[in-house]
């Protein structure tokens, strides 16, 4: 069935993506992926192709387009080459949509213009050590002192926290309610050369290891009031109102990883010979790689028509939790069963195919967990 939910612009950037990818990214990636985090120099590479400004307003010196299918576009390329942006995947995805709707225009006059040009890399801080999926329980404290406040505290699991110059931080400026546990978080775009801010252990996780995933901690920091986004005590609303786009793209990233998965797969076994024939002409070669495709199929029907709703501000909290719970469980099937098919070699590191393995693991844990989007859809059911 042909696929819609492109036209012609989004192809034309999708050929210079895949030009990128190849000419700066492919022959790189395995020294990166040995070092385990990708240079900074990548991030003003890809700002030079105009890829951190595509939806930045024309005023601040973007295109304004407002679709969320370029960065899909993104996703798709640098999975079917097997290789990663780095811990950049936040600058855009998660950080950009916060600046857009609660920034000032004095704040946005001050960042956006080197947010484009990848001269201020943002992330954001949200999970706690101990806290998990429980955002409302966080520790960490903004005490206002003047014009400034004083941040104390420790955050984990930073995607881009280590190549970060600026950081959304969530922190409590005011204790929770007795009827409220919400109440009282603000979000602080804090600098990252600030004397107390300290980067920790750049974590060594399981998979997606080009990405600088980082603990951060905040001794007495001096944030500016002025760098305060939003309203004070009303961040929680606002994590909330941007996690349905967060899902979505963890949930389009596994659909990405799947097809890749099977296109790995079917090449592999194609090449492969045992007892004097390819892999891929055996019965249960075929069997596996056709159910494994016509799962990929239903994810991409499915995240295409939740990138449509979502470009169309029509993509609820449950529809989220929804496609991802769903996208995120097939995938795992998928690549597992694609790493069956490599044998022996589907194990070791060098193949993709166990990169992606690895990969694909956290999407039921990050951005809520599975269980939480279970929550969330049975609440949209009246359960």
């Amino acid at each position: 069935m042909k696929r819609t939910v492109y036209n012609e612009d989004h192809e034309a950037f999708r050929q210079t993506i895949r030009s990128f990818i190849q000419d700066k990214v492919v022959p790189n990636f395995d020294a990166w992926y040995e070092a385990g985090i990708v240079p900074r120099d990548l991030y003003r590479e890809l700002a030079e192709l105009g890829v951190w400004g595509i939806e930045v307003p024309e005023e601040y010196g973007g295109a304004g387009i407002e679709s969320y299918k370029y960065e899909t576009l993104m996703s798709e390329e640098l999975c079917d080459a097997g290789v990663s942006f780095g811990g950049s995947s936040v600058h855009v995805g998660l950080c950009l949509p916060y600046i857009l709707a609660y920034a000032t225009e004095e704040q946005k006059k001050a960042w956006l213009p080197g947010f484009i040009a990848g001269e201020i890399m943002f992330a954001i801080a949200m999970t706690e050590p101990g806290t998990g999926s429980d955002l409302a329980g966080m520790k960490t404290t903004a005490v206002r002192d003047g014009d400034h406040y004083i941040l104390n505290g420790a955050k984990t699991f930073i995607t881009g926290g280590v190549l970060a110059d600026r950081v959304i931080v969530c922190a409590r400026t005011a204790p929770p309610k007795e009827d409220d546990r919400r109440f009282g978080i603000s979000l602080l775009v804090v600098d990252t050369k600030s004397e107390g801010y300290t980067v920790g252990r750049k974590l060594d996780k399981l998979g997606l290891r080009v990405s600088d995933t980082a603990e951060l901690s905040f001794s007495d920091v001096r944030v500016p009031v002025g760098d305060l986004l939003g309203e004070e005590n009303k961040g929680f609303s606002y994590l909330g109102q941007n996690l349905p786009r967060e899902r979505l793209g963890i949930a389009h990233g596994a659909y990405a990883q799947a097809a890749a998965a099977v296109k790995f797969a079917t090449k592999y076994t194609k090449d492969r010979v045992v007892f004097g024939k390819p892999v891929a002409s055996f019965q249960n070669t075929k069997f596996e790689l056709a159910a494994c495709q016509a799962d990929v199929y239903a994810m991409e029907a499915y995240v295409d028509k939740a990138i449509e709703a979502l470009d169309a501000g029509e993509l609820s909290a449950a529809d989220a939790a929804a496609v991802k719970l769903f996208c995120t469980d097939a995938a795992a099937k998928v690549i597992d069963r694609c790493l069956q098919l490599h044998g022996g070699y589907g194990y070791i590191n060098e193949y993709p195919i166990a990169r992606l393995y690895a990969d694909t693991r956290v999407t039921r844990i990050y951005g809520g967990t599975s269980e939480v989007m279970k929550t969330i859809i049975s609440k949209s059911m009246g359960l």
